[in-house]
């Protein structure tokens, strides 16, 4: 999957069309990820005996990762991503990094 938790995302497709937020987690089986401040929705929940308040509660819900691009810091745009394997010093084993396709810098 070539995208992860943490990373800065912008959505291309659906009702937030335009909008960009962090991922906070990701389904990579079911090939979707929360993001930050998209894609709300509403539910409803019973108060339960201790502090929670019952009520209407908004939150984000799953988004599929191809609606998703990665959003480059260093040439501030969104870009797909691409992988190279760089190799390590004598002994170390190559490592698999994740680079942006416009400006070749290291996601």
């Amino acid at each position: 999957m070539r995208i992860k938790k943490g990373d800065s995302v912008l959505v291309i497709a659906g009702d937030d069309r335009g909008k960009t937020g962090k991922v906070l987690k990701v389904f990579p089986d079911k090939n979707r990820a929360i993001v930050e401040g998209v894609n709300f929705i509403k539910r409803h929940s019973r108060q339960t005996r201790r502090a929670q308040k019952g009520g209407i509660i908004e939150k984000e819900a799953p988004v599929n990762v191809s609606n998703l691009l990665v959003f480059c810091s260093k040439c501030s745009s969104p870009t797909k991503v691409s992988f190279k394997v760089l190799q390590g010093e004598t002994g170390e084993k190559p490592s698999k990094v994740r680079i942006c396709r416009k400006c070749g810098e290291i996601i």
